[in-house]
């Protein structure tokens, strides 16, 4: 399977928290196509099986959030100007000039306004979202046939390949742990695993409360939770004692609140199999899907692996295609060796 591909297509579709409906269809395609295996979309998640589950064997949930952060219209002013609201942790910072597609009746494509610095004296700062203007070109009247309150908007920004394995795009977070996602089911498709059974979840929502992991997981009721998200790559603005480094493998999560058990066995397992990887250490919870798996019914032995990138929650996170590979990998082989 060509990563790079597989990365460019899922993060070609929309997927704004709450509006996943585009990319679980991608997601489904590709999963057909490449891994020959069907999904079922359930609560706004996409499941895949693999194996058997009966008594006696581990039963393996493997995640990634499918959504991505944007922008919900909150309604058209006079001028014409679409007024959004945030979807997800939003950086005021990179939002004027940004390019953005609003999801309506049909997709319209807009800039986010922004005042020019001789107007300003260089000193105009975006603090909040009650700033935020999009600019379509429209008439309110002619806008109004296209765009409603509660349409999604998207971020503009077409994926790119960078030097060496290095990519770029939107939605990097977590197209990059779908990718892995998809990858590990073509890896694992035709195993005949003996010690477990495994379902691969696209959850939804995560963006806005880890709302389809929350479901998701109360429904699977796993043995194990392996959550595939992104984490903070190194930038000159950083510490390196709190990022990982982009091309240096997944990160493995250790915290209080994920098992020691199955932070070991990962770190085991990369070890035995020559795989590279990181550690991250968090001190309390995770911010990710993980953080609701752990405490699902009466818990389940949760532990993250992320796929390290930069620039995160803006439209040119940047990652490495080895990364995502050698986290699917580290994934395969581990749930290969549970007995």
């Amino acid at each position: 399977m060509n990563t790079e591909y597989l990365l460019a297509e899922l993060c070609s579709a929309c997927g704004v928290s709450g509006d996943e409906a585009p990319v679980i269809k991608k997601t489904s395609e590709l999963l057909k196509k490449y891994a020959g295996l069907d999904s079922v979309v359930s609560g706004g998640n996409l499941t895949v099986s693999i194996g058997e589950r009966c008594e006696g064997k581990k039963h393996i949930l493997v995640d990634a959030h499918i959504d991505e952060i944007g922008m919900i219209v909150s309604y058209i002013d006079e001028d014409g100007f679409i007024v959004p609201g945030n979807i997800g942790g939003m950086d005021y910072r990179i939002l004027p000039a940004q390019k953005v597609t609003v999801h309506g009746k049909e997709e319209i494509f807009g800039v986010i306004s922004t005042v020019p610095p001789h107007l300003t004296s260089g000193s105009s700062v975006m603090k909040n979202m009650d700033h935020i203007r999009i600019d379509t070109g429209y008439s309110r009247e002619e806008l109004e046939k296209y765009v409603s309150p509660g349409d999604t908007v998207s971020f503009f920004a077409p994926f790119a390949r960078l030097s060496g394995s290095g990519v770029t795009g939107k939605s990097l977070d977590n197209r990059a742990g779908a990718a892995a996602l998809v990858l590990l089911a073509e890896m694992i498709r035709n195993d005949n695993l003996q010690g477990c059974s495994v379902t691969l979840l696209f959850s939804s929502s995560e963006e806005i409360g880890e709302r389809g992991a929350k479901t998701a997981c109360y429904e699977i009721n796993p043995d194990i939770a392996l959550v595939i998200d992104t984490s903070f790559a190194l930038t000159p603005d950083d510490s390196p004692k709190k990022c990982g480094l982009m091309g240096k493998g997944p990160m493995i999560g250790i915290s209080p609140s994920l098992s020691r058990e199955i932070t070991d066995g990962l770190m085991e397992t990369a070890a035995v199999c020559g795989i590279p990887y990181q550690t991250e250490v968090m001190s309390g919870l995770t911010g990710t899907n993980a953080d609701q798996f752990s405490v699902s019914r009466c818990g389940v032995k949760t532990c993250t692996v992320s796929v390290p990138i930069r620039h995160m929650h803006t439209p040119a996170e940047t990652a490495d295609l080895t990364d995502i590979e050698n986290t699917a990998g580290l994934i395969a082989e581990y749930i290969r060796r549970v007995k």
